[in-house]
């Protein structure tokens, strides 16, 4: 993608303000929930990484589904409400050496660090590398805490092991593509409050592998939750800032990998 796309996209993709709230009434009845029934076929669609993790001696599966399908599908309906973008219905799931990857722009995955981490085979790894480098953006959500990141890390240090993970501050293009954000948000779990997350935890951080032009490859959000602010989106019990924060994070994210 050159630099006349990347403007012409970013700026066919603005239809709300930027300072706007994401979703004032949240929290109502099924009635309210944004329908994508009507939606047309579009360039967009939320890809989750299926995933191995190893513990008590053998594999085991599913904590890359935690979420799955409501997270997927409120996002999807925020990015259709809140964007020109034209998504896709339904979300679907990969996994690394699938060669589907390379058709899609945005990957998400969440619980890295879980049961002992993740599991990469060498196809995995290589294919994960060269859809980075050929200009791909992997989202990584809903980690906490020093072990769940050194065991994050143990993986993702074998797909790049000659690059630095970088810590983001607040005034990177990430958190201003779209919507205006302050840096790193803390959004917690259902029940849960900002002011102490999981585990005691009280500072969300944003982390990036770059490529060599400095882009944004991997998108690590490291002690907050995003995809529990789009799967309780309509819970009585979730607050609305969380929710909303979660939305303009989300989608500054993927403006910043569809223009990049």
């Amino acid at each position: 993608m050159n630099k006349y796309t990347s403007i012409t996209l970013l700026l066919f993709l603005i239809s709300v303000p930027l300072n706007a709230q994401v979703f004032p009434q949240l929290g109502g009845s099924e009635s309210s929930v944004y329908d994508l029934a009507e939606e047309e076929l579009g360039e967009f669609n939320f890809v989750r990484v299926q995933y191995d993790t190893y513990w008590g001696g053998g594999f085991g599966y599913g904590t890359w589904s935690i979420d799955f399908p409501d997270a997927d599908m409120n996002f999807l309906r925020g990015v259709s409400r809140l964007t020109n973008i034209k998504v896709e219905r339904d979300p679907i799931v990969l996994r690394f050496d699938d060669e589907q990857i390379f058709d899609y722009p945005f990957l998400y995955m969440l619980e890295v660090g879980q049961n002992g981490g993740i599991v990469l085979s060498p196809k995995e790894t290589e294919n994960l590398r060269e859809y980075l480098l050929r200009g791909g953006f992997l989202l990584i959500d809903d980690f906490w805490g020093q072990r769940q990141w050194d065991n994050f890390y143990a993986a993702f240090s074998q797909v790049f092991p000659d690059r630095e993970i970088t810590e983001l501050s607040p005034d990177h293009e990430i958190f201003h593509v779209y919507y205006d954000i302050e840096g790193p948000q803390m959004i917690p779990a259902l029940y849960r409050s900002d002011e102490f997350g999981e585990q005691g935890i009280d500072r969300a951080s944003n982390h990036a592998i770059l490529d060599d032009s400095g882009r944004v490859m991997v998108l690590i959000n490291w002690n907050s939750d995003m995809g529990d602010g789009w799967e309780h989106t309509y819970h009585q019990a979730y607050p609305t800032r969380y929710a909303n924060n979660a939305y303009r994070l989300g989608i500054n994210y993927l403006m910043y990998s569809m223009t990049h």
